[in-house]
């Protein structure tokens, strides 16, 4: 089916190329019309070349490049590529066309740079996150996502895909931070932090751990892992304009929300509870190796913590004395289309018709165990992993990732302010005021 219909949209395409040569520039359309020449008319008409997909090949870190040779080009990184390629190899091969799945250490930026230079791929996988800055550098397509293909998945997916009302990227996986326990060492999960604390300084008082807990802060911070501190509080990042939206006019870093919950942080540094020792080098080592009961992270962490033969459990995150529960930060991973793809017929089809299947939504849940975004395979993998229901349970009121470009200039002045409250070298107040600055005259920089 998906061959019938990609053989009429090359074709369709074809036509349209055929049709723009003796017309208006090709300059100006972002549409899945742009850019469809020699690529398509080669894998219009010479399909019959080599279809199975090599090896993953790694992206230069000094002059990322695509594949010259495919027809369609995938970057991602080391983690999803081998899942990325397995079904990239099958939709070659049923459609007649080669297919490239290259490996990006740093997938966003090395796009970013391959981008300016024309040397970009057609499909990169990542974060709603990335949203408005590609969108706002032209560096990716609209997606046409039929409307009851749409209706078949996860509606914060849906909605994370969307930006100014536009969809740009096909979803695949949710993710959020939960609670990860060691159920040996802490058959009851804490309902609080103060309990958690409590809990993990008895074990350590017992020689049965070295940490109270393992989150991720090291020495620049992490926003992304203290932000539940914040929501607990009532705080967070932006507030939201009245369609919903995150609006970047309203900086909430340095509202008294959030300062209640670095205050949170900084308490919890001086017990011992949060550390900056403790990044993403060794967070998921401590709990492998039983150095703590307690683990704040996502799905990703998993695979590990199996290999390692570890009992756990996956709990909500715990509530905060003074404020509520921590409500994490909901991401999603995505395909994007790039908006100067080579053939951009190819990169649409692959997106909007194969990766929207079960079948390839189950593929994909293999990368990093995140509860697929697609519903009907949600439903199916639910039934064999416990995992992905509790996961589901560890969500509920969290928000999305802030898709705006105006997150590029949070991440690293709110990560800093985190580490430095946590470490004791600065007071909560006085420090995410700063940032609260910082952020905001990074904003009006655009």
């Amino acid at each position: 089916m998906i061959k019938r219909t990609l053989a009429v949209a090359l074709a369709s395409a074809t036509a349209l190329t055929l049709a723009g040569c003796g017309g208006s520039s090709s300059g100006g359309s972002k549409s899945s019309a742009a850019g469809t020449d020699a690529g398509t008319s080669a894998a219009a008409t010479g399909g019959s070349k080599s279809t199975a997909a090599a090896a993953p090949t790694e992206v230069s870190t000094k002059n990322p490049s695509r594949d010259k040779n495919a027809d369609l080009v995938i970057w991602a990184d080391a983690t999803s590529a081998p899942y990325v390629r397995q079904l990239a190899t099958q939709f070659g091969k049923a459609n007649g066309i080669k297919v490239a799945v290259q490996i990006a250490n740093d997938v966003r930026g090395q796009y970013e740079t391959a981008f300016k230079a024309g040397q970009a791929p057609d499909v990169i996988v990542g974060a709603n996150d990335w949203t408005g800055e590609l969108v706002a550098n032209g560096a990716i397509a609209p997606v046409q996502l039929p409307a009851n293909v749409a209706s078949g998945f996860n509606k914060q997916a849906i909605a994370a895909t969307k930006f100014n009302n536009q969809t740009y990227a096909v979803p695949y996986g949710v993710e959020n931070l939960a609670l990860v326990r060691n159920t040996e060492l802490a058959p009851t999960a804490p309902k609080t932090m103060d309990e958690l604390v409590s809990m993990g300084q008895k074990l350590k008082k017992d020689g049965k751990v070295t940490n109270i807990l393992s989150d991720q802060v090291g020495k620049t911070g992490n926003a992304y892992n203290g932000y539940p501190f914040l929501s607990a509080c009532g705080g967070g990042i932006f507030g939201t304009k009245a369609n919903g939206d995150y609006d970047p006019s309203k900086v909430l870093v340095g509202s008294a929300g959030s300062i209640k919950g670095a205050t949170e942080m900084a308490n919890l540094g001086k017990v011992g509870a949060l550390s900056t020792n403790i990044d993403s080098t060794n967070s998921d080592t401590l709990f492998a190796t039983k150095k703590t009961a307690f683990e704040i992270t996502g799905p990703w962490s998993i695979p590990a913590f199996k290999k390692a033969g570890i009992k756990y459990s996956i709990d909500p995150l715990p509530t905060v004395a003074g404020c509520g529960a921590m409500q994490p930060f909901l991401g999603v991973q995505m395909f994007f289309v790039s908006s100067k793809a080579k053939n951009a017929t190819v990169a649409q089809t692959f997106v909007t018709s194969f990766l929207t299947t079960k079948s390839a939504q189950e593929t994909l849940f293999k990368v990093g165990q995140r509860p697929p975004a697609l519903t009907a395979a949600y439903d199916d993998v639910v039934k064999s992993d416990p995992d992905v229901a509790k996961w589901a349970a560890a969500a509920k009121g969290g928000k999305l990732m802030p898709n705006i470009p105006a997150m590029n200039s949070v991440w690293g002045p709110l990560g800093q302010a985190m580490a430095d409250v946590v470490s004791g070298k600065s007071q909560p107040k006085a420090r995410f005021d700063k940032a609260q600055q910082e952020i905001v005259k990074n904003i009006a920089k655009g």
